[in-house]
């Protein structure tokens, strides 16, 4: 799910990560790997948000689809997608 600027804000409000700019040189490849999404790294790895099946563009599940390799976060790599239990609002208030 690739998000707009408001909904990357209020997903990074409810979800301790950073978001990948945009045009940061490395987004074309995570594309080319995963798809067209909006990409955030935690604690856990590479991330990418969902829409939960029940609320169209309401609420999103965070997914996992990368860890980190090492205690450094130096690097990842793939891995099946993981739903986390980090469920996003993205309803606007």
């Amino acid at each position: 799910m690739k998000l707009n600027s408001r909904q990357v804000e209020r997903t990074l409000s409810q979800f301790e990560a950073r978001a990948i700019p945009e045009d940061h040189p490395v987004v074309s490849q995570l594309a080319d790997l995963f798809g067209d999404h909006t990409f955030f790294l935690d604690v856990r790895g590479l991330n990418i948000v969902e829409p939960t099946d029940d609320s169209g563009a309401e609420s999103a599940q965070v997914i996992n689809i990368a860890r980190w390799t090492d205690a450094n976060r130096t690097s990842l790599i793939p891995q099946e997608p993981e739903p986390t239990a980090v469920v996003i609002s993205l309803a606007l208030d």
